[in-house]
Formats: C-alpha cells, sequence, structure tokens
C-alpha cells in the first residue's frame, strides 16, 4: 500500500515537473517574442531616424553585449545561491526596455533600450534553463528543446507582429506588448513557488528513467571539449545573426520585395528555427549529442553556399533548411556541456547563451560595418563558409549517450538539487 502511495506521489510530481517546463517554455515565448520586436522594427527605425546599417549593428550590440556580459555572472551567482524570483524581476527589467523602445525619439534612447531588453535577457535564461534542468527528470535534451523552443517560436512571431502591428500603427505600440511582459512575471512567480517547495521537500526515489551521463575525461580533455563548442558557437552565432538581422534588407535589395513579404519570409527562417529547436534535444537523448552537433553544423553546409546564388522562391526554401537544420544544435549545445561539467548549470548556460547573445551583437555590428562598405550580398557570400568550421566537432568526445539507468527499490532514496 505504501509502494502504491509512493509511485502515485511520484507521478504526480512528475506532473508537476513537466507543467513547470511548460510554463518556462511560455515565459521565453513571451521572453523571446519581446526581444524579437527589436530586430523586426529595424527596417522602420532605419528610416524614421535616418540609421545607417552601422548604427543598426550597434542597436543589435547593445542588446546582446549587454546580455552577453551579464549571464555567465548570473549563471555562477544562482549555482551558488539559487534565486528563482529574479526571473519574474528580469521580465521587470525587459518591460521597462520596451516601454523606453516605444518613447525613444532619438539614437541614444533607443540603444539604452536595447541594453535593457539585453539586461532582461541575461537574467531570465541561466536561471530558466536551471531551473528546467531540475524538473526534466534526466530527460535534459527534451527538457532543454522545450524550453528553448519557446523562446524560437516567440523569436518567429516578432516579423509577424512589426509587420500587421507596429509598422502599421507606429513606433509608440510597441507598449502594448508590455502586458505580455506582465503576464510573464505572473507565470515566472509561480515557478519560483514551485522552486521553493522543491528546493524544502523532502528526498524522493529517482525516476527509472533519468539516466545519468558518465563522463569519465581528464580536465583537459573537457577543456579541449568546451573550446571546440565555444568555436562551433562563433560560426553559428555570426551565420543567424547574418539572417536574424539582415535578412530583410537582403530581401528588399535582391528581389526588391515589400516590407511586410520580407517580415514574412524571415518568420518563415524563424519558425523553422523553432522546429529544429525541438527535434535537436530529444534526437540527442536518443543518438548521442556529438552526432547531432555534427549533423547540424556540417550539414548546413552546402545550403549555406548555395543561398546567394539562387532566386527568390529557392531563398525562402534553403533558409527554412538553413534554419531547421542549424538550430537542431541549438538546444544540444547546451546540454552537452552540462554533461562536461554537470555541478554547474547555471554558470554553464549563462556562458553559452550570453555567448550566443554577445556573439551575435558582435557579427551584427561588424557584418553592418561590411554591408555598408561593400553590399548585403557580399555579407551573405563570406557567410557562406562559416559552417565550415563545425569540422572541428569530429574531435569531440562522445559524452552524453544515456547509460541505462540501474534498477533499485523504489524508495532508493535520491535527494534533488539545483545542480542536478
Amino acid at each position: 500500500m505504501s509502494t502504491s502511495l509512493s509511485i502515485d506521489r511520484g507521478q504526480a510530481a512528475q506532473r508537476v515537473a513537466v507543467s513547470v517546463i511548460l510554463a518556462l517554455s511560455f515565459s521565453h515565448f513571451l521572453n523571446d517574442m519581446m526581444q524579437s520586436l527589436v530586430p523586426a522594427l529595424y527596417p522602420m527605425l532605419k528610416e524614421a531616424h535616418g540609421l545607417s546599417f552601422t548604427q543598426i549593428g550597434l542597436i543589435t550590440l547593445a542588446m546582446q553585449l549587454t546580455s552577453s556580459l551579464l549571464q555567465p555572472t548570473v549563471g555562477l551567482m544562482m549555482d551558488r545561491r539559487p534565486q528563482p524570483y529574479s526571473l519574474a524581476a528580469g521580465m521587470g527589467v525587459t518591460l521597462v526596455g520596451l516601454l523606453m523602445l516605444a518613447r525613444a525619439e532619438h539614437y541614444l534612447p533607443l540603444l539604452l533600450a536595447a541594453a535593457l531588453v539585453g539586461v532582461g535577457s541575461a537574467v531570465f535564461h541561466p536561471e530558466a534553463s536551471r531551473v528546467a534542468r531540475l524538473a526534466s527528470g534526466g530527460r535534459h535534451g527534451l527538457a532543454q528543446s522545450l524550453f528553448q523552443v519557446g523562446g524560437n517560436v516567440g523569436s518567429s512571431l516578432g516579423p509577424l507582429l512589426a509587420a500587421f502591428i507596429v509598422i502599421p500603427k507606429g513606433q509608440g505600440s510597441i507598449a502594448w506588448f508590455s502586458s505580455t511582459a506582465l503576464l510573464a512575471m505572473i507565470v515566472l512567480f509561480a515557478v519560483a513557488g514551485w522552486h521553493r517547495r522543491e528546493q524544502s521537500a523532502p528526498v524522493r526515489p529517482r525516476p527509472r528513467h533519468a539516466a545519468v551521463p558518465v563522463v569519465d575525461l581528464s580536465p583537459r580533455q573537457i577543456a579541449w571539449a568546451m573550446t571546440i563548442l565555444l568555436i562551433v558557437v562563433f560560426s553559428k552565432s555570426f551565420y543567424t545573426t547574418s539572417l536574424y538581422s539582415y535578412y530583410t534588407f537582403y530581401l528588399i535589395s535582391r528581389f526588391h520585395v515589400t516590407v511586410e513579404s520580407a517580415q514574412l519570409h524571415l518568420f518563415a527562417f524563424l519558425a523553422s528555427v523553432a522546429l529544429g529547436t525541438l527535434v535537436g534535444g530529444p534526437l540527442g537523448d536518443r543518438v548521442g549529442r556529438k552526432y547531432v552537433l555534427w549533423g547540424s553544423i556540417v550539414g548546413v553546409l552546402p545550403f549555406t553556399l548555395m543561398l546567394p546564388h539562387v532566386g527568390l522562391l529557392w531563398t525562402g526554401i534553403l533558409t527554412a533548411i538553413i534554419g531547421m537544420t542549424m538550430a537542431s544544435a541549438s538546444s544540444t549545445i547546451v546540454v552537452y556541456a552540462i554533461d562536461l561539467m554537470p555541478g554547474n548549470v547555471g554558470t554553464v548556460a549563462g556562458l553559452f547563451f550570453g555567448l550566443s547573445f554577445g556573439l551575435a551583437g558582435v557579427g551584427a555590428a561588424a557584418l553592418g560595418k561590411l554591408a555598408d562598405a561593400t553590399s548585403i550580398a557580399t555579407v551573405y557570400q563570406l557567410c557562406a563558409f562559416l559552417p565550415a568550421i563545425g569540422l572541428l566537432t569530429a574531435f569531440l568526445p562522445n559524452v552524453g549517450r544515456p547509460v541505462p539507468p540501474q534498477r533499485e527499490p523504489a524508495s532508493a532514496p535520491v535527494r534533488g538539487s539545483a545542480n542536478a
């Protein structure tokens, strides 16, 4: 009888944990939807304020650099002393950034507003990743994918919202989206309450499916693997930001489409990114993370090389394939790195999220400068070769394949941990 009651309680706890992951994914959806409004508005802001491509790139740099510099620090702090209510506080900073963006009439306020949006993102991502892993029940790739896909779907809606709401209504309509930040804050308060109860709860049995990855590597091997991952993130971030920040300009310049049509093409690309993210994490749980990384980063190379030389129809098709294929590595990279350093979930998540954002910002500024000096078409011709750096993934150790869990009594205690 007691065993049956224990199993029922364990199943109920697992259902609550799944709800927590979905709540984090929904919050990620709202966070990145608001964040994606900034680049989606670039064509309107460029015309309204007379901005150059270099200035556009600096707006992205301001948003991404603040996020990049703060995320590893926030992650380290949360590993040492978890602060789940900081999730709602970070969303509040994003709310302030949106209101400033709606009111900005000059370039410097635009930069400050973008920086505040970056600060909110810096607080949100590492702590949310840590809580999602705590609730994963051992299915780390699936949990990370569900968490990240919420952000990807939110990012994909930015161009649609810009095309059908903000551009017709004007810059001030951005303030309407402050209500989504308030909604996210409410959801994250509930998640923080679950986290506090989880930390004070008695020990529970480990779920039978919760495989623990075994890492038998020397510190030098771990350092080498982390270095390769960071280099791969560099190539991925630079190429992704070329589409994220300048794809609409490329379509308008080369194919003379309308701003609304360009935004719809950007939406299709970002939607393919969401799909790829959802597939990549569970696939890494099944076949091993190294193989997903290899197929994602290197497998996209033929398509990036073809992209600058095709017409509008094939441009849309190829960018969708590129987005889906490259994004399948997003959650896999983070989970692979955490498998290498399992006791530092927040720090590692903050490092890789922060690095991705920071490199994206630097890439946007550098590519904007290149576009001003040459042309948008030249940017894509040069960026086409970046995925070749992914060949380095061949030297990664094969960690992260699930080890079949040992059969153990249902009463075997396993203490929950924020670093689990």
